[in-house]
């Protein structure tokens, strides 16, 4: 049980239940659960209970927009959590379908915005394994109340707790203030990543109120998201927070240098176009001039070929180092891990351009990647075009093809391996998975493409994909199923289980045994062998970044 601070109750175990009465919308009176910071009351639905817009941390308003998280306030009385809180302040999104499968959050947003929600089966004492989720969108889109990342199916499901949070996002959540050449007093770099440490912290102290167990938390998040776990997993005040991990098309490779995050800074800055552009002055802009100014950075930095300017990075505090450094080290040995991507990951964020990519722009992206390695920009497009070139003999494919499985491998696939062969040099439980369901309508353009997992794991796969503007076949129900039982085993257990035939092996770093979900071909042997071997001399431990 976790210890209680002075002057601070331990967290109830059970919750008091109350009379269900219909509330007005559609739900039902919960019971109240105490917590750390006071009584919260829930709702009930088909799949246990639910307790929204929990603050996880003080509003980082006023003088701690740009601060760390502090402890959460108190409260008397018995608070509703029947309703999110606000997500944090963002820009975009882009499209339908990238709306739909990333989950840009809707029109709710505050810098008041540190909060987090939990579906439980029961607040009991079965103290059930906990799945905290973080949310993706490229470090500036997204929120954990997204419809998607609705938690109570998957609690349901495998009789576990899931939590989703909120951390600050763009420039509220990941400026480097170093790049200001000394003025001021800077605020702290990588507050997103303070915020999600700070959630794991609540998490730690009030979960077990919820019927769940604070001794076996599961981080599990996609892009963004499991680029964020890739980075817990080399923090060391992070350590003992989690004890398991999933990430979904995501690792430990997004961490701008510093010579990165300082150009990012400097680019922000004089887009605000200020005098003094001081710490003290950028703290006291209305939020909307952030907002704007992010925006313009974001584009100037390019996302064409898959940088970002908004993540994490090292700071010498926080992120002392590479992620991969430490988990090299072994820093993170006791931690199981199942981690995968999508076989076309790519094609998301190609597939609203309807037109060709010809040769010339393609060489023209390679040189852009080339220029961030150091073996010299035409050695490297050289053997960019050995590989991700027309060859031949082999059935043309345009420019925007080739570019697909290009980026594919890059920020995807040899990130994953990369990570996965890191890990089972110290923990046997490391697995990896590559996910090929594909819709049946708009497969061959679409293919399995970044986030299409998401509403299998979630369990929402109808009305999710639907919302999307895509259809389902068969397999999709017995498929999300199937997902969910392994998702929620690992957590339980360390090991993924399907519910049926085959086992999923261990990946093992001679062998890189990977599971196939949704492409009828079970078990693989090094489906990545290509990329892996083609990236890690130019991107051992550095960074890439996605879009």
């Amino acid at each position: 049980m976790p210890r209680a601070r002075p002057g601070h109750p331990t967290p109830s175990t059970t919750c008091t239940r109350l009379r269900a009465s219909h509330r007005s919308n559609g739900g039902k009176l919960g019971g109240i659960v105490s917590t750390k910071q006071g009584k919260l009351e829930g709702e009930n639905n088909q799949w246990g209970e639910s307790f929204k817009g929990i603050p996880f941390a003080r509003p980082p308003i006023n003088g701690l927009r740009f601060r760390a998280p502090e402890p959460p306030e108190s409260w008397r009385g018995s608070r509703p959590a029947t309703s999110f809180g606000p997500a944090a302040p963002q820009v975009g999104p882009v499209n339908r379908m990238i709306r739909g499968l990333i989950g840009a959050a809707g029109s709710r947003q505050s810098q008041d915005c540190l909060y987090l929600n939990v579906w439980t089966p029961a607040c009991d004492s079965a103290r059930r394994p906990v799945l905290v989720w973080i949310h993706g969108g490229a470090f500036i889109l997204g929120s954990g109340s997204t419809p998607i990342y609705a938690g109570g199916r998957l609690a349901s499901h495998g009789d576990v707790v899931v939590v989703t949070i909120n951390y600050r996002l763009g420039v509220l959540g990941f400026l480097d203030w170093r790049g200001l050449h000394g003025r001021g007093d800077h605020p702290p770099a990588n507050l997103g990543v303070r915020d999600q440490i700070a959630a794991l912290e609540w998490v730690g102290e009030n979960i077990e109120a919820f019927g769940g167990d604070p001794e076996n938390v599961t981080l599990f998040g996609e892009s963004a998201g499991a680029m964020s776990i890739g980075t817990l997993l080399g923090v060391p005040s992070a350590r003992n927070l989690f004890h398991k991990a999933i990430l979904q098309s995501g690792a430990a490779h997004n961490i701008s240098t510093e010579a990165k995050s300082k150009r990012v800074t400097e680019y922000f800055v004089e887009s605000l176009e200020l005098n003094d552009p001081s710490p003290e002055t950028i703290a006291e802009l209305p939020v909307l001039d952030l907002m704007q100014a992010q925006a313009r950075t974001t584009l100037g930095i390019g996302l064409d070929d898959g940088m970002m300017a908004w993540q994490p990075c090292i700071d010498g505090d926080l992120i002392p180092e590479q992620p991969l450094v430490a988990i090299d080290r072994g820093d993170a040995a006791e931690i199981p891990i199942l981690i995968g991507t999508n076989r076309d990951e790519f094609k998301l964020f190609t597939f609203a351009d309807r037109g060709r990519m010809d040769d010339a722009e393609f060489v023209e992206r390679l040189q852009r990647i080339a220029r961030k390695a150091d073996a010299g920009e035409d050695r490297v497009v050289e053997r960019l075009m050995g590989t991700y070139g027309p060859r031949t003999g082999e059935r043309r494919r345009d420019g925007k093809q080739r570019w697909v499985a290009l980026q594919s491998d890059r920020i995807f696939h040899y990130p994953a391996t990369r990570l996965a062969d890191a890990q089972s040099a110290h923990q046997p439980d490391t697995y990896t998975y590559l996910f090929e369901w594909m819709p049946p309508v708009v497969g061959r353009a679409l293919g399995a493409c970044h986030g299409l997992e998401l509403p299998f794991v979630f369990g929402g796969v109808r009305s999710v994909l639907m919302r999307a503007g895509l259809v389902i076949d068969r397999s999709a129900g017995p498929l999300s199923d199937s997902m969910q039982e392994a998702w929620t085993s690992f957590a339980r257990t360390g090991q993924p289980d399907l519910g049926e035939s085959p086992d999923w092996p261990a990946y093992e770093s001679r062998r890189h045994y990977t599971m196939s979900l949704g492409g009828k071909r079970g078990v693989l042997k090094d489906p990545h062998e290509g990329a892996r071997k083609f990236w890690e001399p130019l991107i051992p431990n550095g960074e890439v970044s996605s879009a």
